[in-house]
């Protein structure tokens, strides 16, 4: 059998590519694409925290995209509990000690290293994807996205783009769903509503990969078999913006759209207050405070 790839050699790769000490940086991931990997996901985790150190955040989707809600499912979220939809890597890293994760309930995000706890603590009491969030936070804070084998389709940061530059087709904390608390309290979150129709611009994720690499904004190398990405926020930011403004590929401009997002039956009015940009006084979310679940222990790495 051919020799693996071992976590010393991925943690070369990845430096390689840019990868740097100190860095916050998202990462999504397909371990399949790697080919073998000793040690599996756990190797992988622990490469981009060798490389990181604790004086960088590492940030990873841990979301359930609903699924507690469907046919079958918990019925509510419990960040302890609730794996991801994300792949094996996420949900290996959601678990390990140590690691932070959000309340948000569709959409969590976990995290470790520097900002973990800052970036995951509020999740809650803002938008689902905005700049305010795990994930826009660590946009603001100059910080990067990985992508690990899977191309730009998952490149979760367009929803981003989309929720700050005011995109209608994102409901604003407009579903209510049922969590348990990390003190084992019962309550209700509030999540986004997302888009009844798939967005010809920013969904698929061509468009994007198109415009970053020709305008040489990302930096691409191979560890193992899989392709692997890496590009600042910032710069994906401008291109995605620009992609709304502009159209893409004989699309119109976001401006024009009117696809809208859908309604179920755990759809509600917004608690968002959009002139102030925050929570409305009467949210019940605001008794809650900031709260974030963290796995007991400490990270090996």
């Amino acid at each position: 059998m051919a020799e693996g790839l071992t976590r010393e050699r991925v943690a070369e790769a990845l430096r390689r590519i840019g990868l740097e000490a100190g860095q916050g940086v998202m990462v999504h991931s397909s371990l399949s694409s790697f080919g073998r990997v000793e040690g599996g996901a756990q190797a992988v985790i622990g490469a981009l925290m060798d490389v990181l150190t604790e004086r960088g955040t590492l940030l990873l989707p841990s979301f359930n995209h609903f699924a507690p809600w469907r046919e079958g499912g918990a019925g509510l979220y419990d960040p302890a509990v609730t794996p991801t939809s994300n792949g094996i890597i996420p949900e290996t890293f959601r678990r390990m000690p140590g690691v932070w994760r959000s309340l948000n309930p569709s959409h969590p995000c976990a995290a470790w290293g520097a900002n973990a706890e800052r970036y995951t603590v509020r999740h809650h009491l803002t938008l689902t994807m905005g700049p305010d969030s795990p994930l826009g936070m660590l946009w603001r804070e100059g910080g990067y996205v990985l992508l690990l084998g899977t191309g730009y389709g998952p490149n979760t940061f367009k929803h981003v783009v989309e929720t700050t530059t005011g995109a209608t087709c994102l409901g604003r904390r407009t579903e209510e769903l049922p969590a348990r608390l990390p003190d084992g309290r019962m309550v209700k979150l509030r999540t986004w509503s997302f888009r009844a129709e798939e967005c010809p611009i920013m969904d698929p994720g061509e468009p994007a990969d198109a415009e970053m690499s020709r305008r040489g904004l990302d930096v691409r190398g191979k560890v193992g078999d899989a392709t692997v990405i890496l590009f600042k926020l910032s710069d994906c930011f401008e291109v995605l913006s620009g992609l709304m403004r502009t159209g893409y590929g004989g699309h119109p401009s976001c401006a024009p759209c009117r696809i809208t997002y859908g309604r179920g039956p755990h759809t509600v009015e917004s608690d968002w207050d959009e002139e102030r940009g925050c929570l409305k006084p009467d949210s019940p979310s605001l008794a809650i405070g900031p709260m974030a679940y963290r796995v007991p222990g400490r990270v090996n790495g």
